[in-house]
């Protein structure tokens, strides 16, 4: 079974830079999309950036140029890099993983901006 862990979430402030991670375990990495996605208060969930098994990335336009997103084969993780973080940055930042039809989620991880 496929299993997501996240981590490095925080508080940060405006401005500032945080790095995500999401360990995969459970199945062949690799054949997996991987994407990021956020939960603000009160919100629905939004995709925030996504990388195909291929490499392909595309980001949410409201953290182009900011976000980047990366995918590590020998240590099965996914990565999102946040930079120049904004208070609407805040959320709750979910790992997901996608292959065949099937989707899986990581537990999340709290990503407060504040000064």
């Amino acid at each position: 079974q496929v299993q997501l862990v996240e981590s490095g979430g925080g508080l940060v402030q405006p401005g500032g830079s945080l790095r995500l991670s999401c360990a995969f375990s459970g199945s062949i990495f690799m054949i997996f999309d991987m994407g990021w996605y956020r939960q603000p208060p009160g919100k629905q969930r939004e995709l925030v950036a996504g990388i195909t098994s291929g490499a392909n990335t595309n980001y949410a336009d409201s953290v182009k140029g900011r976000f980047a997103i990366s995918r590590n084969g020998a240590k099965n993780t996914v990565y999102l890099q946040m930079n120049s973080l904004k208070p609407e940055d805040t959320a709750v930042y979910y790992c997901n993983a996608y292959y065949n039809g099937r989707n899986y989620w990581g537990q999340g991880t709290q990503v407060t901006v504040s000064s």
